[in-house]
């Protein structure tokens, strides 16, 4: 009898390898059939099936300028995997993925999102890279002007953008817009002087001058270009200030085409980034506390949050807030 059991566990087990083997095997297949399709997912996220669907993708900027994206790693799936790794088992059937991702967001759990990065290649005015290399928590690899000729290339501004100075701000330019003929007078001096100043720089070189020094006196509205690798933490905070309506309209500009291309790989982060960041407010003490003078306490009913998308866990942390705000 005990023979007569073992035999059949044996055989059983047989069985359930062949199976499996053979369920390996299509896997296997299928994956060297379509090597860039999909090899892991979650129950709510998927990783990127093809990657040369958003690669190389150039949108153009200004008069001359471009951002193209040159390679990335990761997506929402990515910081999803990340996340439960620091949380341990158990919480993905607590938070599914979407609420996981605007939980990090909302309280600004920021090293899930480090886990996803962003090549660029971009072509840009020298003034505004100087704007753009203020954010030194990247990668830049840009175009050398000792190695290289310096090319033909400047930027010069729509005549709806040559505006006077803010008296406000004192760092920019005012809503307000220049006569037209004024605009194009001024329009024609950037031209003028671009002009002037790269025929120099031609003659410089004929005379043998070496390039490090011809190029010196090349003006700011010369184009260059580099590559930008960024993580996304990093990247939404490049991008949470430069297009701030504070921010020049140039570099505004490049942050919202940036937004384009990485919005299709991380759709569910842009999501929680606009909700929690880009159209969400910082206020003082002093701020709430005259907020808090108008606010009728019995006119603040929980049982309205799901109007307003605020539903789960995020419904439970307002109505926290709330209860702290309204003394």
């Amino acid at each position: 009898m005990i023979i007569f059991v073992f035999c059949i566990i044996r055989l059983y087990n047989f069985i359930n390898c062949r199976t499996i083997q053979k369920l390996l095997n299509l896997r296997l297949n299928n994956m060297r059939a379509e090597p860039s399709k999909l090899i892991y997912t979650t129950n709510e996220v998927a990783i990127v099936e093809d990657k040369s669907l958003y690669l190389d993708k150039r949108l153009e900027c200004l008069d001359k300028g471009f951002v193209r994206l040159v390679d990335f790693m990761g997506d929402d799936g990515a910081i999803v995997q990340a996340a439960r790794v620091s949380y341990g088992k158990g919480t993905k059937s607590v938070r599914e993925d979407r609420e996981l991702i605007r939980y990090l967001m909302r309280h600004r759990h920021t090293s899930p999102f480090e886990m996803v990065e962003f090549k660029f290649h971009v072509k840009l005015p020298i003034f505004v890279a100087r704007q753009w290399i203020r954010h030194r928590t990247a990668n830049v690899n840009e175009y050398s002007g000792r190695y290289s000729e310096m090319k033909d290339e400047f930027y010069i501004p729509e005549l709806e953008q040559i505006r006077p100075q803010n008296k406000v701000n004192r760092q920019g330019r005012a809503s307000d817009k220049l006569p037209t003929e004024k605009a194009m007078e001024i329009n024609q001096m950037f031209e003028q002087t671009q002009k002037s100043l790269f025929k120099e720089y031609k003659t410089l070189l004929e005379q043998d001058l070496a390039r490090e020094l011809a190029r010196i006196n090349l003006p700011l509205s010369t184009y260059t270009e580099w590559y930008w690798k960024i993580d996304l933490h990093n990247l939404l905070h490049f991008l949470r200030l430069r297009i701030d309506l504070h921010a020049q309209y140039e570099i505004r500009e490049y942050a919202e085409r940036i937004i384009e291309l990485i919005r299709p790989i991380v759709p569910m982060v842009m999501e929680a980034f606009e909700d929690y960041t880009l159209n969400a407010l910082t206020l003082s003490k002093q701020e709430l506390d005259y907020l808090n003078s108008l606010i009728i306490k019995s006119k603040v009913k929980d049982d309205k949050f799901a109007d307003f998308g605020i539903k789960g866990l995020e419904a439970i942390e307002f109505k926290e807030k709330l209860e702290k705000f309204i003394k």
